[in-house]
């Protein structure tokens, strides 16, 4: 900068806009930017002419690279290029590049100064802010500053100590950073560690393996959850493996929480990027089986299921780029996976088969535990998009001959669930196919583009060709179609987006069957939501239809077609209407295109073609193939299309006639913003019509305004007012100058005549409603001021009359029509004054001049080639905003000031409102005219600080004189983070000189109206205090001027402008395409940049004395006593402190001083007032930050709890979930940093001493801080002594946030105050007390933990002295077995193993274990002594008794009555000083209280106390040495024991099970083997009746070995026991005997492999899909065989129809409940081997008991789950034979019916594993079965088969339907009816003849069935439905019956397209239909 000769002193440039216009000329003479072109011409310059053309400054600005000024190409920003050139389409110039970077250069100095001195927040928090302001406004940052960037903020979003808060903004930084994969690649720009991110999620989800009591300050899952998002695909690939070594051996299935948290972190933390093709690098190949062979550990869950589309689906993404990553037919999978995958597909859209249960199991999932926090967000990773993902990013050419391959799985999978696409039949599963179609077509498209355009650079061999695009598309042609009419909204806004894409893809496929289904649709034959859906899918697919030759021609006739749409009477169908023509309208130009040609004149050709196509289309039906590709010679299809635009013009005249009558039928709106139907069509019309008249030709817009004048001019449509203002503002839009000619002298006139002569608007009226004799009047005004907005300059020939108007209006008018008038002012004022493209072509400029022609139908305009107009105000047009401004204030201000004088003109007194109605009316005048001229206004002179002299000098100093006066008040902290913006202006295009005179006189107009409003305010307080009108009129003034400056705030132009264009390009975006829009919408896009520059700038300014009075004043109206005026003050108060710097401090001491007094004198309105305003506010924010004020804040919100008015408490009650709860905790104490991330930032100077400056004065405000808190905690403690319990229980929240801290601990009353209130008598208080007591005792333990350092609290530097490291000794072969053996020792081992995954799947290097002798932890320091013997002193006996009394007391409801862990928690700690005898009571006192406590047992609240006291004594010696805890344990274990044996009830079980998994669970067996031993020694008593003992006993040992898992080790006697007695006589144990057995078989199964690497290679080895786990052992198998055995033995020992219990009924049911259990859990697959041969015919037997209903119901549970069980491929043969076997051999019907169930559930959840010699058998067994001689097999064979045939693949399904239809039909001709004899018996042949001819007729009736909904009917099914009605449907019985069934379901589905299907029978064949159906149902 030396060289531009600028001081270097300061370089922060001042960006105001009207200082750099000058400034940069005169100091850039050496090579400035010639001609005054801004950075990015000269670029687009370079570019083109690839050189510099001429003199570039080569100056380097200090500081940070940012490369030259000049050449900068954007490749060193980012990899594509934007598409969108935003700085060069703004009509002023912008800022150079030099300008920019010296902003970027200033945030980053401040950002560096505020890390290196510690100041979080504010300062790094608040320069983060500014730096995402200077990205958002579409800057770019090099790729090595965005690397460096990314870097701090990621370790800065994880860095320990950092606040909670800050953190979050850094996190959301990091994520902008990395938003867009083009910014930076992975890998080669940027790498980060997984490692900080893994240590995160540990703490979440095993918070075990982090040091201890480290909870409280860690990260919330959902951040984590987004940074993993983000940052996972920078991790380094070749981590992968150090990643798998260290998550993996946390795998556990023994307890399932352990293989739900390895998956959910290995999806979230690793990269899917192939590693590099390197040996000892993984490839997919190398862990994908591993993967696979993890799945299957964990059956029937669905979180599985999604967390394994989720990472394949990204790993197919990332390895499909990759060169040497192998890729197949099956993507980079190999069949058998690519099988598998397909079949978990079909599991997961959860489509019911028969009578099939769901494949999944609840109680899995269940399990997830903490492992739950790692799923992700179901909305932002939707489950159809993972699996679309996956299916597309494995597609290539390589799919399309192969069979099996990815595509024809795709195929084959549509073709067999398509019947669950149709709109009649919807489910559970119709949002989830709709969602996975959608994907698939938007995932499709996304890759074919990227492919074209090269930004993927897929390998050429797998790119998506013209074969495979088609292939796809034809795929889902069929099922998109159904849906597209489905019922439901959510499944319909997919396939509309499916539909879009289809059409992209192959418009010639796919649009002529779009049209041949929306034909009749439109022209009304069909339903309702037919026509609507059709619609809409003309509004998603009219783009491309009007690029493609043939099709475009049908858009005139769909046009004429859907006018019939816009109706009253259905305002949604107008809606949908609406959108398709506008959707037109932005595609083509409305001009007729036979003028210049002779060969055509009018509409009769193109109609004749039209009606010929649709013809054609009736005729040859919904399979329809046109392709104009072919069919059409471009001349002749020119000349259709130049035909079809000559009826545009009579288009036009119809729609608008439709659109005036539905505008005269609209009702009355009863309220503004309703969200109805009305509304939303009022919204849609100038949405629409804006591009339709825009699209016009010259001579139909003529037409179209002469129709609209007439219509205005002629017509008052009240209720339409605003509707029909929004159409006269497109016409204006689209040509102002020929319309303001016809409009203004017209609407001009009209409002003179209705004020002169119909006495309009001539006196006050009362309401809301506009008055019938002004509605005319109102009419005209609100045309007049909406044809005038947004128009441009064309305004200014009728300057004059618009001027004189207003002045006339504002002078004759009373009432309500004023606010009309004030309104049409404030718009002319907008139109004058705002900046804003007028351009709404559809071409640009030069395309008109050549003139149209055909070929310019769809064309698109490229954002590069935009040229826009914009509306830039000249000075005249400002002149006269001006010159209007100043007349209105002036008239306004004038009559204000009379009102408020002493005699107004109009009287203050009498029962009239007239006076108060003309103060709001002025003043809202007032406000409207402030808010139009809002961006002429300059933030800084409002501020009152434009003539600063710095400014001089081109740098005013960063605006740091306000702040001196509060900042070096250390207690002040900087609350005002929100706000304290240094705003960094860019230019925004600001329009006055600000030298000039007019800047000095606008400015003075503002501030006299602020005076004048205050005046108003103080006179209005003093008079009229209950005038609500006025003061609400008052306060919206006083927002909008205190906000409205720069930039109308209160408008929120940008975010409403967004939303239309958001809506707006919706039927026009296609992924993978960027900005593909018509013109006019890109010109939208620009007009936002606009906006969002302008509304940057405006953000937040200093305050003038002005300001602050205005401020103050609002203050003291938001604590009025009239609620009406506190609302209002309270949302302007929020409003204006928005966008105010440092005005929240101003007003929080006179709002603490009013709610003080108002609580002395108990003035409830106002209290309310104060706690609206200060804890529902922004206000609470910035006072708990501020020290001065937060301790006063806090003792009145705690006096306000005794209040008494209920809703006074409600209030104050709910004010504490807003931020108060966090009040008072403590500032960071101590962070960690990594220095060598923050260096890259270090500026070029120095600035170590305002560093260290800084950070001394954050040392000296944290301590400050901190004895305020401590203060504030000791007040607390003395009100809350002896004052209402409300009170006190408030005050117990404040008291521990701000007295206890690590460092200090706790000061001694506070200490006082919580062992003493863990006693008292209030039950509320009691437990706010015990909870602080444990908090206290936890606080004390982590001190002594860390050393007695906060600093190594956060360091997480412990000293464990019981906790140790065992390494695992991998080479020893034989370590597990070491390991294990280890458990059943009766010896003490040297550790105790907590945990339950050391070694489940895989050993890791090493795990966590305890000392088994463990030694006493003595090193407690002076501090925490004295705390330990003060609680001590206070625990005495009578302490104790007093607790173990009110944990006796019954509970206040029956919720509380459960074993309360907290009480427990609490007498942990008070135990162990008790113990270590620093407690006044002692180890014998609490011995004789628990008996006095237990007394008798005869109560459940003595086993409830008890049992807590129990768990907590046992519990708290079990890290103490052994003499302690034996000396505890002998005491406290045999009253456990006693109980266990004989004191259990069904009333306090549940306690005691609680008991005991808190002394055992998750701990290793042996630490409590005094239990487990006698739990383990039970035995079973056949001879006992006390059933509840038994079952009891038997859950407890479940609960015990549940527990212990797989460290269990004494299971084979009591396996033994259980066994012998599976015939158990009590209900109650068989069920604890089933599931006892399940728990011990589910936990004997273990993998233990030695490393990682291992476990890699052997699933490698083993196959693709890795090995098969639970694969039973020998004594498993001879086990359950002996059992079935013994049941099939008992079996025949039962009589037949025995009605008592037998042995045979009673171990049934036992070994069902095992099953049950077994097969409902992930083990599941363990039994597959024994289900053929062992379980079936048993379980069919066991369901033939008709004497025991439930055995029945038990058998066929476990019966319906056997299909579901996943079988591996080619495993599942023996059990389809077996199902065949029985289902053809077994003598019993019921059993034959019960295998037909199954073999269709089997057979649809395996169609992609399923071998075809399997296929054919099966339908074999069926077909056989439909002859079988019980009528009810029969027909269940029948409806089997139809759904066997219905989910087949094509190809499957023509061979079967082929041989069969033969077969049948051939039976049917064989088998007539027989002829009876009458008088003789039946002979037996008759009877099968009858069976032979009823199972042909229920054939033929499956094949019909098999096709519910296909339209049109497949060709063969005509033929069979005449056969059955002319042949069989006249048989007596059954026959008979079966026949007239099949008929009329066939009739019934078809009812919505008979129309078309009845087309496809011949006159005979409906006839025959018809004599069955007598009533004539087919007419």
């Amino acid at each position: 900068m030396e060289e531009l000769g600028l001081p270097l002193k300061r370089v922060s440039l001042p960006f105001d806009s009207s200082q750099t216009l000058t400034t940069p000329s005169r100091n850039m003479e050496d090579g400035g930017f010639p001609n005054g072109r801004s950075h990015s011409h000269l670029l687009q310059s370079l570019i083109q002419q690839g050189g510099p053309s001429d003199g570039i400054s080569r100056a380097t600005s200090p500081g940070l690279s940012f490369g030259a000024n000049g050449v900068d190409f954007e490749q060193q920003k980012r990899y594509r290029p934007r598409t969108f050139p935003y700085f060069k389409l703004l009509p002023y110039d912008v800022e150079e590049e030099g300008e920019r970077n010296a902003a970027l250069e200033e945030i980053l100095k401040q950002l560096y100064i505020a890390i290196k001195a510690e100041d979080i927040a504010p300062g790094a928090v608040h320069w983060t802010r500014e730096l995402k302001g200077w990205l958002n406004l579409k800057f770019e940052i090099t790729r090595a500053l965005r690397v460096k960037l990314v870097k701090l903020y990621y370790m800065l979003a994880l860095a320990p100590g950092v606040d909670y808060a800050a953190a979050e903004r850094f996190e959301s930084m990091f994520r902008t950073l990395t938003k867009r994969k083009h910014y930076l690649k992975p890998g080669d720009d940027l790498v980060l560690d997984w490692r900080p991110l893994w240590k995160e999620i540990k703490a979440i989800v095993l918070p075990y393996e982090i040091a201890s009591h480290q909870a409280p300050r860690k990260r919330s899952h959902k951040n984590i959850a987004s940074m993993c998002t983000y940052a996972y695909q920078y991790f380094d690939p070749r981590e992968r493996k150090a990643m798998l070594d260290e998550i993996l051996p946390y795998f556990s299935t023994s307890e399932i929480t352990g293989a739900f948290i390895v998956m959910g972190a290995l999806n979230m933390l690793m990269p899917t990027h192939p590693a590099p093709n390197e040996p000892g690098q993984l490839q997919p190949q190398d862990y994908l089986p591993t993967f696979f062979h993890l799945w299957s550990l964990v059956n029937r869950s669905k979180a599985f299921d999604v967390i394994f589309f989720d990472l394949f689906s990204r790993l197919a993404r990332d390895s499909m780029t990759s060169e040497h990553v192998q890729f197949s037919e099956f993507g980079i999978f190999t069949k058998d996976q690519s099988d598998l995958i397909f079949t978990a597909l079909l599991r997961l859209t959860e489509i019911p088969v028969g009578q099939a249960s769901s494949p999944y199991c609840q109680m899995v999932d269940l399990g997830a535990g903490l492992g739950m926090y790692l799923e992700k967000d179901k909305k932002k990773n939707p489950l159809g998009y993972s699996i679309a993902r996956w299916i597309v990013m494995s597609l290539s050419p390589a799919c399309i001959d192969k069979p099996g391959s990815i595509l024809s799985n795709l195929e084959g999978m549509m073709e067999s669930i398509d019947t669950f696409f149709h709109p009649s039949n919807q489910g559970a599963w119709t949002d989830v196919l709709a969602q996975i179609v959608f994907h698939l077509v938007d995932f499709f498209v996304m890759r074919y583009n990227r492919e074209q355009s090269g930004e993927l650079d897929t390998p050429p061999e797998r790119r998506i060709n013209d074969e495979l695009k088609k292939r796809f598309v034809l795929s889902l042609k069929e099922v998109m179609f159904m849906g597209l009419f489905s019922k439901k909204a959510k499944p319909l806004n997919y396939f509309f987006g499916a539909i879009q894409g289809l059409a992209y893809l192959e418009p010639h496929l796919i649009l002529p069957g779009a049209l041949q289904r929306f034909y009749p649709s439109l022209q009304g034959l069909v339903e309702v939501h037919r026509t609507q859906s059709s619609l809409c899918g003309l509004q998603m697919t009219a783009n491309v239809m009007s690029k493609h030759k043939g099709l475009r021609c049908h858009l005139t006739a769909l046009l004429a077609l859907a006018l019939p749409g816009i109706d009253a009477n259905d305002l949604s169908k107008t809606q949908h209407t609406l959108n398709f023509i506008q959707s037109v309208a932005y595609s083509i130009p409305f001009v007729d295109l036979t003028k210049e040609h002779d060969d055509v004149h009018d509409t009769t050709l193109a109609i004749q073609w039209v009606q010929g196509e649709m013809e054609r289309m009736e005729k040859e039906g919904p399979n329809v193939q046109i392709d104009y590709r072919t069919e059409l010679s471009d001349e002749d299809e020119a000349i259709i299309l130049r035909s079809s635009t000559a009826g545009f013009g009579e288009f036009v005249m119809s729609l608008l006639g439709k659109v005036f009558t539905l505008l005269e039928n609209l009702p009355e709106a009863s309220r503004v913003r309703s969200g109805s139907p009305e509304e939303a069509v009022i919204n849609t019309l100038p949405a629409a019509l804006t591009p339709l008249f825009a699209a016009l030709s010259p001579e139909i817009f003529d037409m179209a305004l002469e129709k609209v004048a007439t219509f205005v001019g002629g017509h008052v449509v009240h209720q339409a007012r605003d509707a029909m203002a929004f159409i006269c503002n497109a016409l204006c839009k689209a040509n102002p100058e020929k319309t303001l000619k016809i409009f203004v002298p017209m609407l001009v006139v009209g409002i003179r005549n209705e004020i002169d002569y119909n006495e309009a608007a001539s006196d006050r009226s009362s309401g809301t409603d506009v008055l019938p004799r002004d509605r005319a009047l109102v009419w005209h005004i609100s045309m007049l001021s909406m044809i005038i907005v947004h128009v441009g300059n064309s305004l200014m020939p009728y300057k004059k009359e618009l001027f004189d108007i207003a002045l006339y209006m504002q002078e004759k008018c009373r009432g309500i029509p004023t606010i009309h008038v004030s309104n049409y002012i404030h718009h002319l004022l907008l139109n004058l004054t705002l900046i804003y493209p007028v351009d709404g072509a559809l071409y640009e400029p030069e395309v008109f001049e050549k003139g149209l022609s055909v070929e310019d139908w769809g064309a698109t305009v490229g954002p590069n080639a935009l040229t826009i107009n914009w509306h830039l105000p000249s000075t005249d047009e400002i002149a006269f905003a001006v010159e209007l401004f100043e007349s209105q204030v002036k008239t306004a201000v004038q009559r204000l000031t009379n009102l408020i004088s002493d005699n107004p003109t109009i009287s203050r007194k009498g029962k009239t409102k007239e006076w108060s109605d003309e103060v709001s009316r002025n003043l809202s005048q007032l406000r409207l005219i402030i808010s139009g001229v809002s961006t002429l206004f300059d933030p800084k002179k409002a501020s009152g600080r434009a003539d600063n002299p710095a400014d001089q000098d081109g740098d005013s100093r960063m605006e740091e004189a306000d702040a001196t006066s509060d900042d070096d008040n250390p207690l002040a902290e900087a609350a005002e983070d929100a706000e304290t913006r240094p705003q960094f202006q860019y230019r925004a295009g600001y329009l006055i000189d600000k030298n000039s005179s007019t800047y000095s006189h606008l400015h003075k107009l503002r501030e006299d109206v602020g005076y004048l409003l205050s005046k108003i305010h103080n006179f209005l307080s003093e008079h009229q205090e209950d005038d609500v009108p006025c003061f609400t009129a008052l306060y919206s003034a006083y927002r909008t001027w205190i906000t409205d400056v720069g930039n109308e705030r209160s408008a929120h132009m940008l975010e409403r402008v967004t939303r239309l264009y958001a809506s707006d390009i919706r039927a026009f975006k296609i992924s993978g395409l960027r900005k593909s829009y018509p013109r006019p919408l890109l010109v939208k896009r620009a007009g936002i940049y606009h906006f969002q520059r302008a509304k940057h700038n405006s953000s937040a300014r200093h305050k003038s004395d002005l300001d602050k009075r205005l401020l103050l004043e609002l203050a003291a109206s938001s604590v009025s006593l009239y609620a009406e005026v506190r609302v209002n003050a309270q949302s302007a108060l929020e409003a204006a402190l928005k966008c105010i710097l440092a005005g929240r401090r101003l007003v929080i001491r006179p709002l603490l001083a009013t709610f003080r007094k108002a609580l002395e004198t108990d003035d409830f309105d106002r209290i309310k007032g104060s706690l609206y305003t200060l804890f529902f506010g922004s206000l609470t924010k910035t006072i708990s930050k501020d020290w001065r004020f937060a301790p006063e804040l806090v003792e009145l919100y705690i006096k306000s709890a005794s209040v008494d008015k209920p809703s006074i408490q409600k209030i104050s009650g709910q004010a504490l979930y807003g931020g108060l709860v966090e009040f008072g905790k403590s500032l960071e104490q101590f962070m960690i940093i990594d220095q060598d991330l923050v260096q890259p930032l270090e500026p070029k100077d120095d600035y170590s001493s305002q560093i260290k400056s800084r950070h001394s004065f954050i040392l000296e405000r944290r301590s400050r801080v901190e004895a305020k808190k401590q203060e504030l905690a000791l007040r607390l403690v003395e009100i809350s002594k002896n004052s209402h319990w409300k009170i006190a229980g408030r005050c117990t929240i404040f008291i521990l946030n701000s007295g206890l801290r690590i460092q200090t601990l706790a000061s001694p009353p506070i200490v006082d105050l919580a062992v003493r209130g863990s006693i008292d008598d209030h039950p509320g208080l009691r437990n706010s007390y015990a909870e602080a007591f444990i908090r206290i005792f936890n606080y004390i333990e982590t001190r002594a933990v860390y050393g007695h350092s906060a600093e190594k609290y956060i360091r997480e530097e412990e000293t464990q002295v019981n906790r140790i490291e065992v390494t695992v000794r991998s080479d020893d072969p034989s370590w597990t077995e070491e390991f294990l053996s280890g458990f059943s020792n009766p010896e003490l081992p040297e550790y105790f193993v907590d945990k339950d995954f050391p070694g489940w799947l895989v050993w890791g290097k090493s795990f966590k274990a305890l000392k088994a002798r463990p030694v006493e932890f003595t090193d407690y320091d002076e501090l925490e002594t004295t705390l330990r013997k003060q609680i001590g002193g206070l625990l005495t006996r009578d302490w104790y008794a007093k607790y173990f009394g009110y944990m006796k007391q019954e509970p206040r409801d029956s919720t509380a009555d459960r074993f309360r862990v907290h009480n427990a928690a609490l007498l942990i700690q008070t135990f162990d000083l008790t113990l270590s005898d620093l407690s006044a009571a002692t180890f014998e006192d609490i011995k004789d209280l628990i008996q006095t406590t237990f007394e008798d047992g005869s109560d459940k609240h003595q086993h409830r106390a008890t049992s807590e006291i129990l768990a907590a004594l046992l519990i708290s010696v079990m890290e103490r040495p052994l003499e302690i805890r034996n000396k505890v344990w002998s005491y406290g274990v045999p009253i456990l024991l006693a109980v266990f044996a004989d004191g259990l009830t069904p009333e306090n079980i549940t306690y005691w099970m609680t008991c005991l998994h808190m002394i055992i669970g998750g701990k290793d067996p042996r630490q409590s083997r005094e239990i487990f031993d006698s739990l383990v020694a039970f035995r079973l008593d056949m001879s006992s009746n006390a059933a509840f003992k038994e079952s009891s006993k038997v859950q407890l040992l479940e609960f015990a070995i549940q527990d212990a898992g797989w460290h269990f080790h004494s299971e084979k006697p009591i396996l033994q026991d259980f066994l012998a007695h599976i015939d158990h006589p009590y209900k109650a144990v068989r069920e604890a005997i089933g599931r006892s057995i399940a728990s011990i078989y589910r936990t004997r199964y273990y993998e233990a492999f030695k490393d990682v690497q291992t476990l890699l290679d052997k699933n490698k080895e083993a196959s693709s899909i890795g090995i098969k786990p639970y694969t039973p052992t020998e004594d498993f198998t001879t086990t359950l065989n002996e059992i079935f055995e013994r049941l099939e033995v008992w079996r025949g020992e039962r009589t037949p129809g025995q009605q008592t219990p037998s042995s045979y009924t009673s171990g049934s049911k036992t070994v069902l409940l095992w099953l049950d259990t077994t097969l409902q859990s992930y083990e599941c697959t363990q039994l597959l081997d024994y289900f053929p041969d062992l379980f079936m015919e048993q379980l069919l037997h066991m369901m033939d008991v008709k004497e025991d209903p439930e055995l029945q119901r038990l058998a066929y549970q476990v019966y319906r789950h056997l299909p579901n069980i996943p079988f591996r491929a080619r495993e599942d043969g023996a059990f389809i034979s077996a199902l065949i076997r029985i289902g053809k051999v077994s003598t019993s019907w019921h059993q034959r019916l019960r295998t037909l169930i199954n073999m269709q559930v089997i057979y649809f959840r395996r169609i992609f594993l399923i071998r075809p010699e399997q296929q054919e058998a099966l339908f074999e067994a069926v077909a056989d079965m439909l002859e079988d001689t019980q009528h009810e097999v029969r027909m269940g064979a029948s409806t089997t088969l139809a759904g066997m045939i219905r989910c087949s693949p094509i190809s499957l399904r023509n061979n079967i339907l082929s041989s069969l239809k033969s077969k049948f039909i051939k039976a049917l001709l064989n088998n007539p009816m027989p002829k009876k004899q009458p008088g003789t018996s039946t002979p037996l042949t008759n009877n099968q003849q009858i069976i032979r001819r009823h199972a042909a007729v229920l054939g033929l009736g499956a094949l019909v069935n098999a096709f519910p909904y296909a339209t049109p009917p497949p060709e063969w099914m005509p033929e069979i439905l005449a056969t059955l009605a002319s042949k069989a449907a006249s048989d007596a019985g059954a026959i008979g019956k079966t026949v007239k069934t099949i008929l009329a379901d066939f009739k019934k589905t078809r009812q919505d397209t008979w129309v078309t299907d009845q087309k496809y029978f011949t006159s005979e064949q409906l006839e025959d239909l018809e004599g069955v159906l007598w009533k004539s149902y087919f007419a």
